[in-house]
């Protein structure tokens, strides 16, 4: 496998599946095998579109690959990603990794079981602003972040939980390394159905805490992290790609004799995160390695969605006329 280009495909080729075509077409170590929609129009566009083969049903394609993209709606993950892994196809499974954390465990063993490659595609992970910012905390105090979106009928199989806030909740949990202990959570539905506002408060076993904003019904797009620690303060842009950092400066000291803090900032702007994602997990297949987001990251990350999405539901409940 090391010596000839890795064999891949694509299931599920809507609006992000296509993305994820792309870059596996420009990938010089891939070779794009095919592409699967249910929905035969679809397939057969995007497979002239890059010329390739186009399917409707993904079980004629898993015995000629390597490895897939998952990018199915998210209520049919669970079954078509048992058919991949227990085909032995190495797996980048779409957000959320599925609706329930049972369907999210079984993924996980299966993976295990057949020392598969099980990544799940979180990619603010990948953001240039995100990888900056990692090295740079040493014990967060408090951490903010608001995910604003304007109104598309994109993933509207889920609410704003598992449509967007669940990228800051993957960065969070990886930052902090703690169990949370606390939830608070609000949210209400503005346009459909599901919840389109949420804010949650996280308050982790370390004394760690995080506020979420997320909104897919905002004038404005907004994709940015705050953390506080006391050195510094950090503003990750993931939408501009840019990192801002204020920080204490000993060395400087003001007529007073008060420390002085420094501020610079950077800017990404040739950054690649989708790119970066689908190179990390072609080196993680090619070479037998862990990815850098793991079943294990992808199932984390749901279980306190779940956990949010149930608090507001709770709240729902007692509050209807807030909630309808």
């Amino acid at each position: 496998m090391k010596k000839d280009r890795l064999k891949v495909a694509v299931i599920g080729v809507g609006h992000l599946g296509e993305y994820h075509v792309q870059k596996y077409k420009a990938s010089p170590d891939v070779e794009l095998v095919g592409v699967v929609d249910v929905d035969e129009k679809r397939a057969r566009e995007i497979g002239d579109r890059y010329n390739t083969v186009a399917h409707k049903d993904h079980s004629r394609i898993l015995s000629q690959v390597d490895a897939v993209s998952l990018a199915v709606t998210t209520e049919m993950h669970f079954e078509v990603a048992k058919d991949v892994l227990a085909s032995n196809v190495h797996m980048l499974i779409e957000k959320p990794i599925t609706y329930d954390l049972k369907e999210a465990d079984e993924l996980i063993r299966m993976a295990r079981e057949r020392n598969l490659v099980l990544q799940v595609g979180l990619v603010e992970r990948f953001n240039p602003a995100i990888k900056k910012l990692e090295p740079l905390l040493k014990d967060p105090v408090f951490i903010e972040s608001h995910r604003m979106n304007l109104f598309t009928t994109r993933g509207l199989d889920v609410d704003v939980v598992l449509d967007l806030m669940i990228h800051d909740l993957d960065i969070i949990l990886h930052l902090v390394r703690s169990k949370v202990k606390e939830v608070h959570a609000v949210g209400m539905p503005v346009i459909t159905e599901k919840t389109d506002i949420a804010n949650v408060r996280l308050i982790f076993q370390n004394g760690t805490v995080a506020n979420l904003t997320a909104s897919r019904v905002s004038g404005k797009m907004l994709r940015k992290i705050r953390v506080f620690q006391p050195d510094a303060y950090f503003s990750a842009d993931c939408g501009k790609r840019q990192l801002t950092a204020i920080k204490l400066d000993p060395a400087k000291k003001d007529a007073n004799n008060f420390p002085q803090v420094a501020t610079s900032k950077e800017t990404y702007e040739a950054s690649d995160p989708l790119g970066d994602e689908i190179s990390s997990f072609v080196f993680a297949v090619r070479n037998g390695s862990e990815p850098i987001v793991t079943g294990e990251d992808g199932r984390n990350a749901l279980s306190v969605a779940l956990s949010i999405i149930h608090q507001i539901e709770r709240g729902c409940q007692n509050f209807k006329p807030i909630c309808t």
